[in-house]
């Protein structure tokens, strides 16, 4: 079997893969991500653009390293072209979710295998999500609920957990949703060896 190396230290792209039965070891990236935002930004980079370049970004600087087939993996979050970041602190995420009260927002997942330092394959994913028009009672209560674990994610949420209350429609794949376009990275990682065709 083919080595592969996952060049983040997500929790849930791990799992994701685990739970799928992949065989991988996990590097760190040690990329500088906001920098590399304030660079694509204004450069006119699009959200959806943004992701695919950190994807790239990621794998390439480990595989590079490893010489290793490497997936980098970013998602970012577009409110009508707008870049939004992970909220920081509490009140960050506050002022966030008010912000996509009421809205639709896209995530955007991407993916990216780089062998022998050069990518080979990729993919971005997209999904639309709609929060509803919570109360800010709810809002009090989600953020006391969530917790401090929703500050790493890019939306303020984690759909599979109580996140969920937060929307009114989803459009998409789920995995997409979760932060890594699995189907179609199952079918490269079968192409590449990495498990069973």
């Amino acid at each position: 079997m083919t080595r592969l190396i996952l060049a983040s230290t997500s929790p849930t792209r791990q799992a994701l893969l685990r739970n799928a039965g992949v065989p991988f070891e996990v590097m760190a990236p040690g990329v500088d991500e906001a920098a590399a935002k304030a660079a694509l930004t204004t450069d006119g980079a699009t959200p959806r653009d943004i992701a695919d370049a950190l994807a790239e970004l990621k794998a390439v600087k480990i595989g590079r390293k490893t010489g290793a087939l490497t997936l980098g993996c970013d998602q970012t979050l577009d409110l009508d072209g707008e870049l939004l970041d992970k909220p920081g602190d509490e009140q960050a995420l506050r002022t966030q979710l008010q912000r996509l009260r009421g809205r639709a927002h896209k995530l955007h997942s991407a993916a990216v295998l780089v062998e022998d330092g050069a990518p080979v394959w990729r993919e971005v994913k997209t999904a639309k999500l709609t929060m509803r028009a919570f109360s800010g009672a709810f809002l009090d209560r989600y953020i006391h609920e969530a917790g401090l674990s929703v500050l790493g994610a890019v939306g303020g949420y984690h759909i599979e957990g109580v996140g969920l209350q937060l929307f009114e429609a989803v459009e998409g794949e789920h995995f997409t949703i979760l932060g890594l376009p699995m189907l179609g990275l199952l079918e490269a990682l079968r192409q590449r060896g990495v498990i069973a065709r």
